[in-house]
Formats: structure tokens, sequence, C-alpha cells
């Protein structure tokens, strides 16, 4: 009996996942900007007004535990589909509150919406990518994120400044409407889509999903980084602007403009992700990243002009994204069996990581400046770095069964 072919990469439909994780990514940080309108219009204090970027932040990172009994229970794409509909009605509902209890009720509910998309989307891209090319499609579909998070940072700037905060919410609703409406076609045309979970999956419940997780040494492993890896991330680049403008005097406009230049790298990663992972594989992409990484925070830290700081954001940008892209890549097969279920835990950890980080970060940096803060990443990226590539050789020995000691 012949082997049957392998499946093609539906590429179609996950470059339509990624339109939808384009918009999700937009609502992250689009009302952060947003807040003096806000408050203005609502006639309340800026401080009160910044209640809808705390909703959403804690709506967002809570639901995505349970994003793999969802798509248990519906199917991925058709999940991610239906979430993207829900987002669509609540974010136009967003731009029509009257007051701020009501923005406060529709952000949270777009938060739960949106909270879901990616991990969802990335489990599907495991469930039909097989493990040798899935970096690199990962890679690409951090396109969507990475420009909906630039788009969401531009428009609560510059689209509010020309339209007003109530008209960037519908138009972010608009963009839903749009991913939606071409998710339900491919759904109805892609047979690919439709696919359901593994009995298997759907009979061990959100309990036993966990349960299967945690106890897999690896999976620890790649949960725990990645919530290390946010909190040092964040940790610098919630505290970058506030440097900026101490140090030298930076207008926000510009230091907007810097800050931006994270995504900036993180979307020459994209672009260079084929070349990279065959020239570096993981491993390699795992070090010269943490290396990239430590290299623009100690720029941050040593820099005597304002004009490097864009450089180093570049930088680090493009080394993280090597090393999350990674883990990223592993967290697709870390528990193959409740796949959505170790996505869920694994995006929720990073949510987690940077409330953590950010948090941590602060007393240091009002008692003694943000630069402790980037020269304590600066150190502790590559140490993390090397843990995360010991794991991945021992993993690769494991399959080779091979002893597991360095």
């Amino acid at each position: 009996m012949s082997t049957p072919a392998p499946l093609a990469t539906p590429n179609r439909a996950i470059f339509l996942l990624s339109l939808s994780a384009f918009a999700s990514q937009a609502m992250v940080r689009v009302s952060d900007s947003l807040l003096p309108q806000i408050a203005t219009d609502l006639a309340v204090t800026v401080g009160a007004a910044s209640v809808v970027v705390t909703a959403y932040s804690i709506a967002h990172g809570t639901v995505q535990l349970f994003g793999g009994e969802i798509g248990n229970r519906f199917g991925k794409y058709h999940a991610v589909a239906g979430l993207t509909i829900f987002s669509t009605v609540v974010v136009f509902l967003c731009g029509l509150a009257a007051s701020l209890p009501q923005l406060v009720a529709f952000r949270l509910l777009s938060g739960l919406a949106c909270g879901c998309v990616i991990p969802l989307a990335m489990a599907y891209v495991g469930d039909v990518v097989p493990y040798e090319h899935r970096q690199q499609v990962l890679g690409r579909f951090l396109t969507g994120q990475l420009s909906g998070l630039l788009f969401g940072q531009v428009a609560g700037g510059v689209l509010g400044d020309w339209f007003g905060w109530r008209n960037v919410f519908f138009i972010l609703a608009g963009l839903f409407a749009i991913a939606a409406a071409l998710l339900i076609a491919e759904l109805t045309f892609n047979p690919a889509t439709r696919a359901s979970s593994s009995r298997s999956t759907r009979q061990s419940g959100l309990v036993g999903e966990y349960k299967l997780v945690l106890r897999s040494a690896f999976a620890r492993l790649m949960i725990t980084s990645v919530f290390v890896e946010a909190a040092l991330l964040y940790a610098v680049l919630a505290y970058v602007g506030a440097d900026l403008h101490l140090r030298f005097g930076l207008g926000f406009t510009l230091i907007g403009l810097v800050v931006g230049c994270f995504a900036l790298g993180g979307l020459l990663y994209t672009f260079l992700v084929r070349v990279l992972v065959n020239r570096l594989g993981q491993i390699g992409l795992v070090i010269v990243g943490g290396g990239f990484v430590s290299l623009g925070f100690f720029t941050l830290v040593l820099q005597p002009v304002w004009w490097l700081a864009p450089i180093a954001m570049v930088a680090v940008g493009l080394g993280f994204y090597m090393v999350h892209n990674t883990l990223q890549t592993n967290a697709t097969q870390m528990v193959p069996q409740a796949r959505g279920t170790s996505l869920a835990i694994f995006s929720s950890s990073l949510y987690m990581g940077l409330t953590a980080g950010v948090a941590a970060a602060a007393p240091f940096v009002d008692r003694f400046t943000a630069v402790p803060v980037f020269l304590i990443a600066a150190i502790a990226f590559p140490v993390l770095c090397a843990v995360i590539a010991r794991g991945l050789i021992r993993k690769r020995r494991a399959e080779l069964k091979m002893p597991t000691a360095i």
C-alpha cells in the first residue's frame, strides 16, 4: 500500500488567521494614547480612564487559560472565526460607549474575545504544518501580530488626533469585520479548516489537559522561559521612553517612534526567518538572538547620544523574536495531544511575565532610574537563553535516545 502524500500547508488559511491576529494585537495598546481624549469626553480624570487599559489586559491574559478548551469544543479555526465576529461587535460598542463604566465593560469583553485568537491560531498551525516547517510558518504568522502592534500604537496616536477616539474603535471594528468575513469564507470553501480536535483530547477535559501539560518537564521549561523572557523584556520596554525623556529630553512623539523600532526589529526577523532558521537552527537562533538582545540592552545603558536608542531597539526586536519564535515553535509540540491547552498556558504565562516584570522594575526605576533595570536585563537575558538552549539540546538528545547530560 502506497503512503499517502502529505497535505500541502494551507497558506491562505494561515494568512487569514494572521489578519485576525493583526486586529487582535492592535487592540492591546490602542487605548494608551487615547486616554486623554477618553477622559475629556467622558468627564473623568486620566487616572480614572486608565482602568480601560487594565480591564483589557486582565481579561486578555486570563481568558487564554481557557483557550484550549474553547478550541477543543468548537474546533480551532471555527473558534477564531467566532471570536473575531464577537470582537467586531464589542469593539464597535466601545466606540458607542456613553460612560466610563460602559467603555470598561466593552473593553473587558473585547479582551475576552481577542485573548484566545493568537494561541488558537498558533495551535491550528501546529495541527496542520509539519514540525520541520513550522518555525518558518510561525515566523511569517508573526508578521500579522507585529504589524497589528505597530498599527495599534499608531492608530491610538495619529488616528486618534485626526478622527477622535470613538472612530479609532470603529476603524478597528471594521478590521475585525473584514477578517471575520474572510475567515467564514475560508471555512466554507476549505475543508482543511474544519478539522475537529482529536477524540482523546476532547475526553481528557480541561483539568486533565492541564495535568498532562504540567507533568512534562520540557513543557514546564518552555512555560517558565516565556514568563522570564517577557518579564525581562517588558521591564525594559516599559521604561525606555521615560529614560529617554529624562536623559535626553526627547519629546513623546519621537519617543514613540524610537520604541516602535522594537516592532521593526521583529518585522525584520519575519523577513529573514527562512534564512536564519536554515543557517542557525533553533539552538543558534536562541544563542545569537540572546546576544542581540543583550547588546541592545547594554547600548541603552551606555548610550552617550539618543540616536543610538532606535538602533538598540531594532537589535532587541530582532533578537527577541529569534528567541521567542523558537519558544513558540517548541510550545506547539511540547504536548501535541493537548496542543490548544499547551499554547493557552504558554500565552497566558507570557502576559503574566509582562505584568510581573513591569511591576517588579517600578521600585528600581523610581529610586535609581531605569538604567539599573536595563543592566540587569542585559546580563540576565543571555543566561536565560543558555538555559533554553540547554533544554533544547536535552530534548534533541532524548529524541535521538542519547544521554541527556552535557
